[in-house]
């Protein structure tokens, strides 16, 4: 049985052989910011409102499980298989109730400034990744403060499969001109692990609000908490390590 010491020397020896590092990719939804919250209460009120599920409220679990991190046409099609013209337009309408919450209640996750002046001073390319619509995307990295800080933002919708299809996070790689090989992604949804891993790259975790359980069933290079988790910083700097050598 693999202690916690056992796990932090397996997370820092996991992201060393990508020296010298190129690049990262970020998802945006639950991994920059902590917006699932937003978007799982979004859904369940305007669900209930409509009577789905005869009127009982979606749980979290049932909201993690099949919604968090889908691309909207799929999500459209799982609430609605029998009317997906009538999902799109639902969803529609929930995204337009996510960018009036998330101007008002919109926060970063824990040590996302840490991370992301980590990011500049090793001179890396960087773009944001995900299955979002282009106004949520860029609302939420507007009121982050991240305008300036993405070299790209690759949108699921505009490639020819979001996630997880490995397509927008291969179509980050294009835009930055970087290899897969010396990249590496943050990532919280499974859909989006699933993105990461089939284009070729490590994909560090983040339970934000996602179980882990099914988090690792996607098969992630290991899981953290947030931006502060010492075990994030202890391969980090293993990776600074090995890339001086």
């Amino acid at each position: 049985m693999a202690t916690s010491s056992d796990t932090c020397i397996q997370s820092k020896g996991s992201l060393a052989r990508l020296a010298p590092l190129e690049a990262v990719l970020f998802d945006v939804d639950g991994t920059l910011c902590d917006s699932d919250l937003l978007h799982y209460y979004a859904f369940r009120e305007m669900l209930q409102e409509i009577g789905y599920n005869g009127g009982t409220p979606i749980t979290e679990e049932f909201y993690s499980e099949n919604i968090s991190g889908t691309h909207d046409e799929d999500c459209a099609l799982f609430l609605f298989p029998d009317d997906p013209e009538r999902g799109l337009k639902f969803v529609e309408d929930k995204e337009a109730m996510f960018r009036k919450l998330a101007k008002d209640q919109l926060k970063p996750l824990n040590g996302l400034d840490k991370v992301m002046k980590w990011v500049e001073n090793c001179g890396l390319k960087r773009a944001a990744v995900t299955n979002a619509p282009r106004p949520n995307a860029e609302l939420m990295i507007s009121l982050l403060g991240l305008s300036d800080f993405f070299d790209a933002v690759i949108i699921g919708s505009e490639c020819e499969h979001g996630k997880p299809h490995p397509d927008p996070y291969l179509k980050g790689l294009e835009a930055l001109k970087a290899s897969n090989d010396h990249t590496f992604i943050f990532e919280d949804s499974v859909s989006g692990i699933k993105a990461g891993v089939a284009a070729g790259m490590p994909v560090i975790g983040i339970t934000n609000r996602n179980p882990e359980h099914l988090l690792m069933e996607a098969k992630p290079t290991f899981l953290i908490k947030d931006y502060d988790d010492p075990k994030l910083w202890a391969a980090l700097d293993e990776l600074d390590k090995a890339g001086a050598r």
